[in-house]
């Protein structure tokens, strides 16, 4: 691959070490930063090399976003049920009554693989056109082994191709109690966790995550799957505290897990675990402007010192959006982030919770940026509500619009 200058009017990298009072996201001044062989070699006045391709761009370039929470391998539609969620129905009575996640199983175990394939590649690609350049993507959506493994495959297939964001993969075996399991979570959970050695050992996930709550799985249920997971040497990372505060906050700190994600009911003991043991707090803001919930305690978690990091949770019933963008627009107005703290949760502090190498723009790491049609990355808060891309490149090659 030859070289590649890109200059601008504004180069954010995301480097702690060129943060500064005034810029604290470290903005390189000249904004040139060189790429050549899918690294970066420099930024700013380094940022030469003769005979190199030089593309000028009048506006802000960043690192490439990173989504560390969605469920995006899915088919099918519950747009009815969404209307049903804006008439007054709540998220527990659509479950009740056979919509929410087995909604989506039912559709995905009716799915082939190249439709699942199919179906998430083109997901990606939109998500590309909106500043990605890596996607964590969930199973959950199968309840069976067979479906379940079918996702994850999918999500494998992604990750073999350059021309997509970035896909990790999570298991999700505990997302939900499947119809022929007669409401048996008990027996469900056993089932995950059997099913679990041959996912480690065929590489289909890279950590495993549990829906922990009121009316989805308990800590007990939940702690078997998880410490098997460990013992497999996968990561963790849960869902905790969406609906309820049934003690997975503390599970998760217990076990090291990389994220917990939700917490909207959380207790003070909770966010003081997470602070102890280093765990990041996902924040969802898409699925609780969905379903009118009252926001996490962010200023709790913020002021013990727990990393905040932003997703678009995408999925067909309570976040139904591919737009990382969107997410941290909401994350300011109903979370009370600032447009920084918003900007690198979804960058930075995203990539750190998936142990991935993006989300800066530093000598050496990839080159995964973004040349926005904005002259700041606090335009990027701003709810557009369309693409602001001009070019979204992984590992400086272009995945989305044009140089």
């Amino acid at each position: 691959m030859s070289a590649l200058i890109v200059e601008s009017t504004r180069l954010v990298t995301c480097d702690p070490a060129r943060a500064t009072d005034d810029e604290p996201l470290g903005v390189v001044t000249p904004g040139r930063v060189l790429i050549e062989d899918g690294r970066v070699v420099a930024l700013g006045e380094d940022a030469t090399r003769e005979g190199a391709r030089v593309v000028r761009h009048d506006g802000v370039v960043t690192p490439g976003l990173v989504d560390a929470h969605t469920h995006a391998a899915w088919v099918g539609s519950r747009g009815q049920e969404y209307a049903m969620r804006m008439a007054g129905a709540d998220y527990e009575a659509i479950a009740a009554a056979g919509g929410g996640i087995v909604s989506s199983m039912r559709a995905v175990r009716a799915a082939s693989p190249d439709e699942l394939a199919d179906a998430l590649a083109s997901r990606l690609g939109r998500m590309a056109t909106m500043g990605v350049t890596c996607v964590e993507v969930k199973s959950g959506y199968g309840l069976d082994e067979a479906s379940e493994r079918r996702q994850l495959e999918a999500v494998a297939a992604m990750a073999e191709r350059t021309d997509l964001p970035a896909a990790l993969p999570t298991y999700l075996g505990l997302h939900a109690v499947p119809p022929e399991a007669k409401g048996d979570k008990d027996a469900h959970a056993r089932r995950c966790r059997a099913w679990l050695d041959g996912i480690a050992r065929d590489g289909l996930a890279k950590w495993v995550d549990a829906y922990i709550d009121r009316n989805a799985f308990s800590v007990a249920q939940a702690r078997p799957v998880l410490e098997r997971a460990r013992e497999l040497g996968l990561g963790v990372r849960l869902h905790v505290g969406q609906f309820a505060e049934v003690g997975g906050a503390e599970l998760a700190a217990d076990l090291g897990a990389m994220s917990v994600d939700h917490l909207e009911q959380v207790s003070d003991a909770g966010i003081e675990a997470l602070a102890e043991a280093g765990v990041r707090a996902v924040l969802l803001p898409v699925a609780s402007f969905t379903l009118g919930q009252a926001p996490p305690p962010v200023a709790e978690l913020r002021q013990a010192g727990v990393e905040l990091v932003v997703a678009s949770d995408a999925n067909p019933g309570t976040a139904p959006t591919e737009s990382l963008p969107l997410a941290m627009a909401f994350a300011v107005r109903s979370y009370g982030l600032t447009a920084g703290e918003a900007f690198l949760a979804a960058t930075r502090h995203a990539a750190d919770a998936l142990e991935h190498e993006g989300g800066w723009l530093v000598e050496g790491g990839p080159a995964d940026l973004v040349l926005w049609d904005l002259p700041h990355e606090h335009d990027l808060v701003q709810p557009w509500g369309v693409s602001r891309v001009r070019a979204t490149l992984r590992r400086g090659r272009v995945i989305a619009g044009a140089l």
